[in-house]
């Protein structure tokens, strides 16, 4: 599945934030607590526009991140209803631009917004076009027993299955080829 640059950073940038949360059924504790946690986030995930890095913008953030997380849990027809939220909660105008080393893209908050608004709105707008690509079954949660990660595949075929944040891929095919061996059939 191709998208366009800003829409692959984004939705890579929305699953990272999701994945901070808890996830009780894989025992996962929250990775964004403190303000550290958030510089490590934005040093992988660049955004642009005023960055306040204190203990307010981090708290708006870790606010937003149970909706977001919503996203994987809705079927492609309920997200409008949630993805159209998020935008007008946003107070959302698109318009291109053009900066650094971006060719044109949207921006649809300005630059001053609060952080936590324009995660929220990329995001939705990342949203838009896996939304109007018919594309949502790539929108998926991790298939290993003990991950609750989310991620979007981008592979050609459409065929990943795990996520890339605790090596569940390898893990779960280690596993797999146990069982086999242990039933004589590997």
């Amino acid at each position: 599945m191709v998208f366009i640059n800003d829409t692959q950073l984004s939705l890579r940038a929305t699953a990272a934030l999701v994945n901070t949360l808890p996830r009780t059924s894989a025992g996962t504790a929250d990775t964004l607590i403190e303000r550290a946690d958030l510089d490590d986030f934005l040093a992988d995930f660049a955004f642009t526009g005023a960055i306040v890095r204190d203990d307010t913008e981090l708290q708006e953030i870790r606010a937003i991140r149970p909706r977001l997380r919503r996203l994987w849990d809705l079927e492609r027809d309920e997200a409008v209803e949630h993805v159209n939220a998020m935008l007008r909660d946003g107070d959302a105008q698109p318009q291109l631009v053009i900066h650094d080393d971006y060719d044109w893209h949207i921006h649809a908050t300005p630059g001053d917004a609060p952080l936590a608004t324009r995660i929220l709105v990329e995001a939705a707008m990342a949203f838009v076009d896996v939304i109007r690509a018919d594309a949502y079954d790539r929108v998926r949660v991790c298939e290993a027993d003990d991950c609750a990660a989310v991620y979007v595949d981008f592979s050609k075929n459409g065929s990943k299955r795990y996520c890339d944040t605790g090596n569940c891929g390898n893990r779960m095919n280690v596993i797999a080829y146990r069982r086999r061996k242990a039933a004589g059939t590997a």
